[in-house]
């Protein structure tokens, strides 16, 4: 199967449906995929998805599954159901409660018809994790190891475990790629434009477009950059360019 280009999925991280509808027209047609997080699915459940859907977006529902295998179960079949393109689970369920998940999605996919199977990630460490020297002793998860290391390890078991790909940092992504092969899909937030004069926020493990293009990306996440900018659709034109640009260049010159 040849390796599709990297696509942008813009994080409509809102309170409400309607502002998340909004800056949703305000980018049609520039971005194939929209994120709906936990904040606007629990303010407006399934329905906003549809839509979304019914704008034309695929759509990411980003709710990160951890529960016992049986809760878990259900809760993918849910969200096959609403209409998740893509969909996810907390790699640190382990191997039992990702492999339910993966017959979850098979099962709603085959009871609903659907042509196309929606995608089923894990998430490893999220992106706010890791001090600056890549440690964080005090995280239980990482439990002083570097984040880096972690990640791949949890990266092996969920493509073991039969998952599409994980949700990580585009500083990963390259040795997950190396490991898991290329066809074991990374989705990476904390997607940064530089700029001296932006807010701290609580994204630390942090690459630009281009970097994370060139790293081995296939799905970047970008929220606040493009929802919080003067002009969104400059902004996600702009990251757009960025991410083609960098493909271009890593493209073999052929005469």
């Amino acid at each position: 199967m040849a390796k599709l280009a990297p696509q942008l999925v813009i994080a409509l991280d809102f309170q409400t449906g309607r502002e998340a509808l909004d800056l949703a027209a305000r980018v049609q047609g520039l971005a194939p995929w929209v994120k709906v997080g936990l904040e606007l699915f629990v303010a407006e459940g399934p329905g906003i998805v549809r839509e979304l859907k019914a704008m034309g977006f695929q759509v990411f529902v980003d709710l990160k599954f951890l529960d016992i295998p049986n809760t878990v179960r259900g809760a993918v079949r849910s969200a096959v159901k609403s209409g998740a393109g893509m969909l996810n689970i907390h790699a640190l369920g382990g191997t039992d409660m990702a492999r339910v998940a993966v017959a979850a999605r098979d099962e709603a996919v085959s009871e609903l018809g659907l042509k196309t199977r929606p995608l089923l990630l894990a998430v490893t460490v999220l992106t706010s994790m890791a001090c600056a020297n890549g440690k964080d002793p005090d995280n239980p998860i990482l439990q002083g190891r570097e984040a880096a290391q972690v990640v791949l390890e949890l990266a092996q078991a969920s493509h073991a475990a039969g998952l599409d790909g994980v949700v990580c940092s585009a500083q990963e992504a390259a040795r997950i790629k190396q490991a898991c092969g290329p066809q074991f899909l990374c989705l990476t937030p904390g997607i940064r434009i530089p700029n001296p004069v932006a807010s701290p926020d609580d994204q630390r493990r942090v690459m630009t477009p281009e970097a994370a293009v060139a790293a081995g990306s296939d799905f970047l996440v970008v929220g606040r950059p493009i929802t919080r900018a003067a002009d969104p659709v400059s902004a996600a034109r702009d990251i757009l360019h960025r991410m083609g640009g960098s493909m271009a260049q890593a493209q073999p010159v052929r005469n």
